[in-house]
């Protein structure tokens, strides 16, 4: 077996949960089908999305005061699904297509096709293989996406669900249907919901998608480099690292290690914590900079993107669910969703905290209706996201 075979191998089973999870969630479903025979039917996802999303789009236009334009929804199968994950790893220009076929592979299990990316493109596989995991593992969790003008609706997910929660509850299927099939709208209307208000955030996109393709470019450049060091620095740097070794044999998988290690998504966030999303500089120990004098430019540089991802994102995030709690917070559907998918209910829901809502909510409770389009047209900054009465000052 080639080094290059072993990482696809190593890749795959790093998925072996969410791939079993797949599995384990399409069984489920044929049992379900098989089990309810003619007597339980749910609607088509796409005859219920098409329903809503009108009457989605007038109350986040009355929320939000910002008029949603007509996006068009669509509704792919698994493998395109997890293709369309791909693309919102936002590549570099030059690694688009790389990106593509590799999350086509992985998608389809393709080891071969997996291993030839690996060998012939070494450098794009180990910063684009790391998003694998992160963004494949969320294909159980994840209802839907917007990318592009378009709102990807998970079908595998969205159609799977409410058969398998229904079977699960037992018989009589047909006096437990209501109330899960009311989860199932309002699993449909939160997921559409989110998607539209991501549609009219075009700002605060085009903000995020720049920032993280800069972010993949200098981790590209630090895989070029890390790829390239000598048996010696290669060597010391594992010895000062205090990493487990690895064979002679196995070159590349050396440097890969590092490259996973020193990768500043890692290597910065561990030593300096989630606070540096807040610094102007970094500092990095003067023995690694010894052996690889260019990681304190990278990791300077590496910081702007970074942090225009992370503030772009929380308040894309933020604006998304405040706007959920707000317009669904008496909708019967969403609560019923709240309860059978979500094992939670409307109080829990309400008091979730996270940073990007809470900052929402501030400005909200300032500006009104005008905080959708504040905050798009002018987006906080990582600083102001922790002190929100700094952003209104700025202004």
């Amino acid at each position: 077996m080639t080094e290059f075979e072993e990482f696809a191998y190593a890749l795959l089973d790093q998925l072996s949960v969410e791939l079993n999870e797949e599995k384990e969630i399409t069984d489920s479903k044929a049992k379900a089908v098989q089990a309810f025979a003619s007597k339980i039917k749910f609607e088509d996802i796409e005859v219920i999305s098409n329903r809503l999303s009108s009457e989605i789009s007038k109350k986040i236009t009355e929320f939000t005061g910002i008029p949603v334009t007509q996006t068009k929804v669509e509704f792919p199968e698994l493998v395109e699904f997890k293709r369309l994950k791909g693309r919102k790893v936002y590549p570099t220009r030059e690694s688009a297509e790389f990106v593509e076929e590799l999350f086509i592979a992985i998608a389809h299990e393709d080891v071969q096709k997996i291993a030839t990316l690996a060998e012939k493109q070494t450098f794009r596989y180990l910063v684009y293989s790391t998003y694998a995991k992160g963004y494949i593992s969320q294909i159980s969790t994840t209802y839907g996406d917007f990318y592009e003008s378009a709102i990807y609706l998970n079908k595998f997910i969205l159609s799977s669900y409410p058969q398998i929660i229904l079977y699960k509850q037992g018989e009589p299927y047909e006096s437990r249907f209501d109330q899960v099939n009311s989860g199932y709208m309002g699993a449909l209307k939160m997921t559409i919901l989110e998607e539209h208000v991501h549609s009219i955030q075009n700002n605060l996109y085009n903000i995020n998608k720049n920032a993280v393709s800069q972010v993949n470019a200098i981790n590209e450049e630090l895989a070029k480099i890390i790829l390239g060091l000598d048996d010696i620095t290669t060597k010391n740097l594992y010895n000062y690292l205090q990493l487990p070794e690895v064979p002679d044999e196995y070159p590349i998988a050396k440097r890969a290690n590092l490259f996973f290690i020193l990768n500043p998504d890692n290597f910065i966030v561990q030593v300096l914590g989630p606070d540096v999303m807040t610094f102007t500089k970094v500092t990095v120990d003067p023995k690694i900079l010894e052996m690889i004098p260019q990681l304190l430019d990278i990791y300077q540089r590496w910081l702007k993107p970074i942090q225009a991802h992370h503030a772009a994102f929380t308040t894309m995030e933020g604006m998304a669910e405040f706007a959920v709690k707000n317009i669904l917070r008496d909708d019967q559907d969403f609560k019923n969703y709240l309860v059978t998918f979500a094992n939670s209910d409307i109080s829990t829901y309400q008091i979730r905290k996270s940073m990007g809502t809470d900052f929402t909510e501030y400005i909200f409770s300032k500006l009104g209706k005008d905080t959708y389009k504040t905050l798009i047209e002018n987006p906080p900054t990582t600083r102001e996201l922790k002190n929100p009465e700094s952003y209104l000052n700025r202004k």
